[in-house]
């Protein structure tokens, strides 16, 4: 069963008809009528009965959060922190990134009328800048990642930019009105699920922005009574600073080094945020570091067996549920939510495999691979 409408008793105050995550706006921080958007939220959950078995959890289900406005779970941030823009009258939005949060906030600086810039690194994602530039933004890339934090500090400074990304170190994630909208993330998936929450919820962390506004959500939850536990989340990383503090038991995050250039670029920071290790603290989760190798295998495998496509740091949470399984970490019998981000479409340019197979002569030719009622894997 696909849930894409939420179905049993609302775990917050919502308004049904609302066709977006604004049905939540009693637990946001504007009016619905203020909303600017595009119809972001209420995203499917679905389960994953293949794949779960094959990395040994049943109760595996995943929050599809590519079929978002701009297909990533960046709109639920842009929407509610381009609304703040608009009403605190900016007159110009801007971000550092390497993909998703400057496609969407440029989705809905557009809706808004408002000018948008995104300051990227060079080799960014292919589709990504196209996306950014196509919603008429200025994209503006540097070589140096810590020039885009410069540019936009100097920004602010000198022109009143309303910035939704960090651009200080140390990092404390993005702006924090827009993680608001991370929470209905956990209202959707309690509602889905009937009222329950799940044992565990998966996460491809960067500096945290949606772990902790997932975290809200469920913490609001549970003192409304409107659940009786909270989940403990995973953190699916890249380089390892929310593990490593985590095990060395320290509040002060580390800056890893960068043994590799991460696939997931979008993740690919090697220090994260208090934020995301308070939300792990909390809630008794973990983390875990997930490299490169087998990424693209693994999602072509989930494409494969479940038909989700999904962005390399998309699939990471998949992996990291995976190792966490194998570790003891998550028990057989335990129900797991794998929140993927955005659309396998997002970075084709990182991820596809040269189609080195031949072409067919003929159609005889070509219907012979399906002889006797099979798929005969092998091209002439």
């Amino acid at each position: 069963m696909v849930y894409r409408r939420a179905v049993g008793r609302p775990p917050v105050g919502s308004d049904r008809s609302l066709p977006s995550l604004w049905r939540y706006a009693d637990s946001l921080p504007f009016d619905r009528q203020d909303a600017i958007s595009l119809g972001e939220g209420l995203t499917p959950l679905l389960p994953a009965p293949k794949l779960g078995a094959a990395i040994g959890v049943p109760g595996l289900l995943v929050k599809n959060e590519g079929n978002n406005p701009t297909w990533s779970h960046k709109d639920r941030f842009s929407t509610v922190a381009i609304t703040a823009a608009v009403q605190s009258g900016a007159k110009l939005v801007a971000t550092s990134s390497t993909g998703n949060a400057g496609a969407s906030l440029a989705a809905y600086a557009a809706r808004a009328g408002l000018p948008c810039v995104v300051a990227t690194l060079a080799g960014s994602a292919g589709p990504m800048l196209t996306q950014i530039r196509k919603y008429g933004a200025e994209v503006v890339p540097f070589e140096n990642k810590s020039d885009r934090w410069t540019f936009l500090a100097e920004g602010v400074a000198k022109f009143g930019w309303f910035a939704t990304s960090p651009y200080r170190h140390p990092v404390v994630g993005s702006h924090p009105i827009g993680i608001e909208g991370y929470k209905t993330i956990a209202f959707e998936i309690v509602e889905q699920m009937g009222g329950k929450a799940p044992d565990w919820c998966a996460l491809p962390v960067c500096y945290g922005d949606a772990l902790a506004g997932v975290w809200l959500g469920f913490r609001e939850m549970l003192q409304r009574g409107a659940i009786d536990r909270m989940p403990k989340l995973l953190a699916a990383e890249v380089h390892g600073s929310l593990e490593q503090a985590i095990a060395q038991q320290t509040d002060r995050i580390p800056d890893m080094p960068a043994a590799f250039d991460a696939l997931a670029v979008s993740i690919g920071a090697t220090r994260s945020t208090f934020q995301a290790l308070k939300a792990l603290r909390e809630t008794k989760g973990a983390a875990l570091a997930i490299s490169n190798a087998g990424l693209v295998s693994l999602q072509e495998k989930v494409a494969a067996t479940e038909g989700l496509f999904l962005e390399l740091s998309s699939t990471i949470p998949i992996a990291a549920i995976r190792e966490a399984r194998q570790r003891g970490i998550i028990d057989c019998d335990e129900t797991v939510v794998a929140v993927v981000t955005a659309s396998g479409l997002k970075d084709t340019d990182r991820s596809a495999s040269p189609d080195t197979a031949s072409p067919f002569g003929d159609v005889e030719s070509a219907l012979s691979v399906f002889a006797n009622g099979g798929l005969h894997r092998h091209r002439p």
